[in-house]
């Protein structure tokens, strides 16, 4: 239980600390909207979401200015289309990714997430038909992300899949190279991958799910900054220790996931359909002051990427995960610290100088909550090569039980050192090299399924 008093003593962290509620989403199912004609099920599609998504966007901005909390996006997260299209087309697949893109847009959502596919032990034919539509889809829509699930715990990794997701994102890449690759940044590769993260772009709307549901994703990497330094000044950092660190930003935490539930809460009641969760993952914005880089300065490092990042990022991790577990019981998604290169302007510039490689992002994504999120590498960077990236991420999440995503551009006619700009939450930054490409081809042409741990056989 928590009281509307203890969220309004948070004004501080509103006006000047970058707080807001970074998104509301709407998890929809659209299993009833299935037909044997594509459009048919599309103008189904279109009609469901008018209807459960019509009054979000208002409904959003009216909680909003109540509490003076900004929503900066309204999203829908669908069932995986290649459900809903089971059993139609490549051409039917993208029809109802347009359709989603017009309803979007009809509603004023600003993101959709479903375009998704879960073939981590198998893929059927409408997976299939969906993964060979992923280029046409990602150039010829707006607002559409898509997401595979190559990988659990349970089951291994599906590498056939994963070796031709290189090619389709090479492919995806070129096609809009004019905009360095965008269409990449709108596909997401996972291993683990929950069933109700409210973030993109890797939502979709799980089979486990309410008929209708309303998720918060809540971001204060600059609350989070802003206690920490404040924590520094009055103490002086020589009668500090880690733990009180951990401490200020676990207390931190608690209060901007107290602030994400009040606002979801009172928008799934207005709107009257439940309550799902609240994702506390400090995701920045490559606005200065809303950091997951600067927060790992004031933990001592001056170089992001040297040696201590990892355990930086980890104390962070845990206490963000920590904080919002006492703040709530619906604690949910990701919940915990992203590390997005092009959309963190302290990570980019890390980058940027050397001091921050791929291969040290990856070690930091054994102990964060995501994976290798918004990085672009050389667009002659192999298709094999790119697989073998996500094979290593996916490793991550399968022996470690976590959820691992990788999003990655190879951007188009760029090398190493060259920048890419992609504007609005999807950022900027250098393009990263990678080392031995082309070294890993023969690996991934094995295709087959790398199969689950030992440890899966647990129940």
């Amino acid at each position: 239980m928590f009281r509307t008093d203890q969220v309004l003593n948070t004004v501080e962290m509103i006006q000047k600390e970058n707080l807001d509620v970074r998104t509301v989403t709407l998890g929809l199912n659209l299993m009833d909207c299935r037909d044997t004609d594509a459009d048919l099920m599309c103008q189904k599609v279109l009609a469901k979401i008018e209807c459960y998504a019509g009054n979000l966007v208002e409904t959003c901005n009216q909680v909003g200015a109540k509490y003076g909390i900004s929503v900066v996006n309204k999203r829908l997260a669908v069932s995986p289309a290649a459900d809903v299209a089971a059993g139609l087309d490549r051409k039917a697949m993208v029809k109802l990714a347009k359709a989603l893109d017009t309803a979007a847009a009809s509603t004023g959502i600003d993101i959709v997430g479903g375009y998704s596919a879960q073939v981590q032990k198998g893929a059927s034919a409408s997976d299939l038909e969906l993964i060979e539509s992923l280029p046409e889809m990602l150039v010829d829509t707006q607002r559409v992300c898509a997401s595979i699930n190559v990988a659990n715990s349970r089951s291994g990794i599906n590498m056939k899949v994963v070796g031709r997701l290189g090619e389709i994102m090479k492919t995806a890449a070129e096609a809009t190279a004019d905009r360095d690759g965008f269409a990449c940044a709108k596909l997401v590769v996972f291993a683990n991958q929950p069933e109700d993260v409210p973030f993109m772009a890797g939502a979709y709307h799980g089979h486990g799910e309410p008929e209708a549901v309303i998720n918060v994703g809540v971001s204060g990497p600059g609350v989070v900054c802003s206690a920490l330094q404040r924590k520094v000044d009055s103490e002086g950092a020589e009668n500090l220790g880690l733990d009180d660190l951990a401490e200020e930003i676990k207390e931190t935490s608690c209060r901007v996931t107290r602030c994400g539930e009040l606002i979801g809460r009172e928008v799934a009641s207005r709107l009257g359909l439940p309550f799902g969760i609240v994702d506390l993952s400090l995701a920045p914005t490559p606005k200065v002051g809303d950091s997951i880089g600067e927060i790992l300065q004031i933990l001592g490092l001056d170089a992001i990427g040297a040696p201590g990042s990892t355990a930086c990022i980890a104390l962070l991790n845990d206490a963000v995960k920590k904080g919002g577990a006492f703040a709530s019981q619906s604690v949910g998604g990701l919940s915990g610290a992203f590390i997005p290169v092009l959309e963190d302007s302290a990570l980019a510039n890390a980058a940027e100088k050397g001091y921050l490689s791929l291969e040290k992002l990856e070690a930091m994504t054994c102990v964060c909550s995501v994976g290798l999120d918004m990085i672009a590498v050389p667009g002659d960077t192999p298709a094999e090569t790119l697989s073998a990236i996500i094979a290593d991420e996916m490793a991550i999440g399968l022996i470690n039980k976590k959820t691992t995503a990788v999003r990655i551009i190879p951007a188009p006619g760029k090398k190493a050192g060259d920048r890419v700009e992609f504007g609005g939450l999807f950022g900027g930054g250098p393009v990263m090299p990678v080392r031995n490409p082309g070294a890993s081809a023969r690996f991934i042409r094995f295709g087959g399924r790398i199969p689950a741990p030992i440890h899966s056989l647990n129940n």
